[in-house]
Formats: structure tokens, sequence, C-alpha cells
């Protein structure tokens, strides 16, 4: 039951060489979308990062601001993975909770994993505020339990929070008050994080990427990193043209993997899922849902949910269904009519799904291969808020300050010993057990 905390699935269309208005809630919802050209010709900079989404970006405006020259290359668009179709949750601590942490990690790495998610809270929220970045953004994350076991280890996360790192966030919900907060009867008690929250992940990246191009970056959509070359310098290769960099970040996660510098080993592409509902009037949408906060519940197999400012509910989880995904007919819809059974008869926008990178110890994977190629992978579901610290220490690294980037070195991961052509077979493996527990 220790990891069930925090654990918010991200998501990617079925179809990964598109991203279409039909499929996508948040692409609909963006507004207009940014366009960059693509590379074609030769260029020089300090610094060149893959992945034009929460951690590239990330990365790149903290780069700027100390002065680097920096080129951003996207395979895609602007936000096409996870930072374009994630839950958009802002949560405190890790997926595993913060008792099961320090379990793997002992107390004095726990305490600076812990000090380091309060610090990425802060500069998420700065660049919130500085940047001027309207993203939706609501206050609040319960964690809903629905059974009484769940509560127990609930309340020794928030006592656990409270005595060893002084974390006055969490408030404890009854279930008196969490009725007169949700509608349904699935759900009994839940633990309230004040400082959490949530944002349209699309806005937010598309925020970013105005901030780093107004701060003299180069960002280039449609041009895939195909190959690099190491050395004192490093050359990328694309289609087009090449970029030769004092510095490499990879910051595609899941979608990097074809680049093996010897970290792609220790992450597991994980398949979830995610729907938009018609926008409901106002009067009942607010009897589903009476709090800005994002929802999500304690099982392994868990779900997570959030109202949005035009009524809809946004739903996800994990999903284990095979074949064809009709948005009217799929596990999804069926999980959010457990929640929200008087739910039958509205109707489903928008549907899509794809994976996270996820590891076995569930903590950010942030390391470097030789001395100038850094990586950030294995977010496990929160790379929402945790992009927004690792972004800034890995900017702190290139600039020679690695004291807090070593602190990720001393987390224990390793290699995960199964060929890849057995990941997904093995990942739904685990979650179809995990989702027998939950039954049971």
């Amino acid at each position: 039951m220790q990891e069930r905390l925090h654990t918010h699935a991200v998501i990617f269309t079925k179809a990964e060489n598109f991203l279409t208005i039909s499929s996508n809630y948040y692409v609909a919802n963006a507004g207009e979308p940014l366009s960059c050209p693509p590379l074609m010709e030769d260029i020089r900079a300090d610094v060149c990062i893959i992945g034009a989404g929460f951690t590239g970006l990330g990365v790149a405006l903290e780069l700027l601001e100390r002065g680097f020259t920096i080129v951003v290359l996207e395979a895609k668009t602007i936000g096409f993975g996870a930072s374009g179709r994630s839950g958009g949750q802002i949560a405190s601590g890790y997926s595993n909770g913060m008792i099961e942490t320090e379990k793997k990690l002992g107390p004095a790495l726990a305490r600076r994993l812990w000090d380091f998610s309060e610090l990425s809270k802060e500069i998420l929220y700065a660049r919130l505020e500085n940047h001027q970045i309207a993203c939706d953004l609501g206050k609040g994350e319960l964690y809903a339990t629905p059974r009484k076991s769940h509560e127990r280890w609930l309340l020794d996360e928030k006592e656990h929070c409270e005595s060893k790192y002084e974390y006055g966030g969490y408030k404890w919900i009854e279930t008196e008050q969490l009725r007169s907060l949700l509608a349904g009867q699935r759900y009994r008690s839940a633990l309230y994080d004040q400082e959490g929250g949530h944002l349209q992940p699309l806005k937010y990246t598309h925020g970013l990427a105005k901030a780093v191009l107004q701060k003299g970056g180069r960002i280039f959509e449609h041009s895939a990193a195909l190959d690099i070359e190491q050395g004192s310098s490093v050359r990328i290769r694309t289609e087009k043209a090449n970029i030769i960099a004092d510095s490499v970040v990879l910051a595609g996660n899941a979608y990097l993997s074809e680049f093996d510098l010897g970290q792609r080993k220790r992450f597991i592409p994980v398949q979830s899922s995610i729907l938009a509902t018609e926008p409901m009037e106002q009067d009942r949408a607010a009897e589903i849902m009476k709090t800005t906060a994002c929802i999500c519940d304690t099982y392994h197999d868990l779900d997570y949910f959030k109202m949005t400012p035009d009524h809809r509910l946004v739903y996800g989880g994990q999903d284990l269904s095979f074949g064809r995904k009709e948005p009217q007919d799929n596990q999804i819809r069926r999980n959010m009519l457990k929640t929200f059974p008087m739910l039958q008869d509205l109707k489903i926008d928008y549907f899509w799904n794809g994976k996270i990178a996820a590891n076995p110890l569930r903590l950010p994977d942030v390391g470097r291969v030789g001395s100038n190629i850094y990586y950030i992978q294995g977010y496990s579901g929160q790379g929402v808020t945790l992009s927004a610290g690792i972004s800034h220490i890995v900017a702190e690294a290139i600039q020679g300050e690695m004291e807090r980037f070593d602190i990720f070195g001393k987390i224990p991961h390793k290699d995960i010993p199964l060929p890849s052509f057995l990941h997904k077979p093995a990942v739904y493996s685990m979650l179809l057990w995990h989702r027998i527990k939950d039954l049971l």
C-alpha cells in the first residue's frame, strides 16, 4: 500500500505521429498554437536541449537567465508529449510517499529529496507568476480513500511529513465533509494537500516556450535529433542540419528511448488513458464537485480527475484494455461511472492515451553521461512539479554548481533486467496484479 501516493499518470495519444484537436481536450482548449520553424542550417550553441516540454523548456529558461546560448530541438511540436497531455497535477513529495521513500533511501537522503520537492513547488509557482503564464491554475489536491484500511496509511503519511519535515500543508477530510465536496459514495475520506494543485499542461508548456523565445532562445519544431556524436563538443544530427554544442540535455523522457547512452535500461514505458466529458451546466458541475482541487484515489490501479473551467470532467487512470478504444466505451469511462454513476448520460468529447517513463524506485533518474551530456527521466507521474526543480539544478550543473545535482546521483537506480520486447507484457502483468489486489 505504501506505493499509492502521488502516482499520477502522464498521457500521450495512441498515434504518436500526430496530435489532433479531436483526440486531446488540451489542444482544443489551448488557443492558437505556437509555431516554430524546423532546423534547416548548421548552427552553434552553448547548450542543445532535446525535447520541448516541461523539462527541456525549463532548462532552457534557466540557462538563458544565466547568459547561455540555447537551442531546443523538438521532434514534433511544442508540448507534443506528456507536457501537453498529462493530468496536470501539482503534488508534494514523491510517487511512493515519504515513508516508503525513507525506507528505500534512508532518512538523510529522503530529507534532502523532500526539501527538493518543496523547492520544486516554489520554482513552479514563481514561474507562473514571473512570466504571467495563464494555465487554468487550480489550488489543492485531494487523495481520496475508498477503504478504511487506506485511511491508516494516509494518516501515517500526514503524521510522518508533519513530524519529520515540518510540513503543514496536509489536512484530513472526514466522510461527512468529503460527501459535501464530492458527489457519489465511492470514497470515505481524504487527505487534502493545500499546497498542491493542478494546471492545464499544454497552456503551461506554451507559456514556458514563449518565455524562452522572449529571452532569445531558439526552438525548432519537426526537428528530431537522429544521432549524437560525443566529444569535448557534441554534434547533434537532424534530418536537415547539425548542431554543435558544448553540452546536451536529453529531456524527452519516454520519447527519447532511441538514445541509449546507458540510461535507457532504467525505465519502462507505462500506458495510461484520459478522457474529457462534454460540458455540463454550471449547477450540475457544482453538484458533482464543490472543490477546485484535483482528486487522486489510493488504489494501486488509481483514478484521478478534476473539473475544468468550462465544466468538463477530466478523468484518467491506468488502462488495461486491449484493441480499439472508443470514447464512449473504454475502461476509463467505466471507472468514471464507478465514481460518478449519475453521469451515465454524459457524452465523452475527448479520449487519448499513451505512456510515462517509470522505474522500480519511482523516483526521478537524473544524471550525466561523460562530462557534457545530461539526462532527465523517470518522473513516474510527478513531472509537473519535479520538472521545475530539476530543470533548475541541471542548469546549475551545466554552470558548474554540482551540489544539488549530485543528490540525485545518490539514488541507487539499477538497470531493469528485461529485454525491451518484454517491457509491455511485464507492465501489464504488474498492473493486472495490482488491480487484483485492489479488488481483494
